[in-house]
């Protein structure tokens, strides 16, 4: 096996599904690196049972490269695996397990990559985030510390799953709870009380009627599979008994949209929304509302192929494959917010075999993301600091 394969074989040896502890293996990784001459600085979270970690091989200074991955994985409770989800296993050219599309191939090559570099003139930072499958979380308080120290190198890779094209975009999402309350009352006497469900289902009507709007008229991106901003309503609750008018329910909105839009943007047309359900009823039901209160979002992501830096890193790709823009969301908008500087979204593997049962990478995907990162390498980071 190669040095990426059999780091690949560790990594998905530990279960760093989102919701347990990578702590440990954060801590381990620090100490292997540092072994190998990096400096490496360890992002505890408030509890600290997660990390992030941030290594440097080089010297410090402007300039060089980043490369980008997530350590955490989605569950495998209730799918049909028929291999060994947290065990490395092969077949036809393939290695299955639990990330190892998404994204912990990449990982490990970033990872094989530090012990190859040596004596280089610009550094390699290597970033690894926890929780980025729940709403891009480990990443944000490194950004800080890295947009404060003013670090800046010269071209950020996260490196998701793309079959090693270059991602040059993907969509914003922001998510909602809105909560809904009106005035309970025995189901035979419905029209004096508020059905909170009802209050709800308006609001989901509004959004209904604005995504057929935007179906119709609404701003388009080339390159998308859906080129338009999408509204979502995942979940509706409320009630306890048909025989009562539900005096409270709960709703959730997902909008994913285009990069020029914002989660702000989005927030204001929910709450205009929920606003102009309630108003007419607040006379007659002065304890009517609906509150909309954000759960989470990250920022859509657009990058230009002409950037000097991106153009450069595109040229050297294995096949000359064309840049592309996704249909899954990344750290890779937080990364371009917080440093300002060009950043790509270019790994091994397809998402389409992320998040499933049986996941699985090519090893031809590994062999080609090992000679593109040694490339990068002598791009960014040799020659002159």
């Amino acid at each position: 096996m190669t040095a990426t394969a059999e780091w690949l074989a560790r990594l998905v040896a530990e279960p760093t599904v989102s919701a347990t502890p990578n702590r440990a293996l954060v801590e381990r990784l620090a100490g292997e690196l540092s072994a190998l001459g990096a400096v490496c600085r360890v992002f505890p979270d408030a509890g600290g049972q997660k990390a992030s970690l941030l290594a440097r091989i080089g010297p410090a200074g402007a300039g060089g490269l980043m490369l980008s991955g997530h350590v955490d994985v989605v569950p495998v409770e209730g799918q049909d695996w028929t291999r060994p989800p947290f065990a490395l296993t092969r077949g036809a050219g393939r290695l299955y397990g639990r990330g190892t599309a998404d994204m912990k191939g990449f990982v490990a090559a970033m990872l094989a990559l530090a012990g190859r570099v040596h004596g280089n003139a610009r550094p390699l930072w290597l970033a690894l985030s926890h929780d980025e499958e729940v709403g891009c979380v480990g990443v944000r308080p490194m950004l800080a510390a890295m947009a404060a120290e003013g670090l800046r190198p010269e071209l950020v890779v996260v490196g998701e799953p793309t079959s090693l094209r270059v991602g040059l975009g993907h969509k914003g999402k922001v998510a909602f709870a809105v909560t809904a309350r009106g005035r309970a009352r025995h189901s035979a006497e419905a029209p004096l009380g508020l059905n909170a469900l009802h209050l709800a289902a308006d609001v989901m009507g509004g959004l209904r009627a604005l995504q057929d709007e935007i179906v119709a008229t609404g701003p388009r991106e080339a390159g998308y599979g859906v080129p338009f901003t999408t509204l979502h309503v995942g979940r509706l609750t409320g009630g306890s008994a048909v025989n009562l008018v539900p005096a409270q329910a709960e709703m959730l909105v997902e909008v994913r949209h285009l990069a020029a839009e914002t989660a702000d943007d989005w927030a204001r047309r929910l709450n205009d929304m929920a606003e102009a359900v309630v108003a007419p009823l607040r006379a007659r039901f002065p304890e009517a509302a609906l509150m909309v209160t954000e759960t989470g979002r990250y920022p859509g992501f657009a990058a230009r192929g002409d950037e000097p830096a991106i153009a450069a890193f595109a040229a050297g790709l294995p096949g000359g494959a064309g840049p592309c823009r996704l249909d899954f969301g990344t750290e890779a908008g937080l990364y371009a917010q917080a440093l300002g500087v060009p950043v790509v979204v270019c790994g091994p593997g397809d998402m389409a075999q992320g998040h499933r049962p049986d996941e699985f990478i090519e090893e031809d995907q590994l062999v080609l993301c090992d000679r593109m990162l040694d490339r990068a390498v002598a791009q960014f980071c040799a020659g002159p600091g």
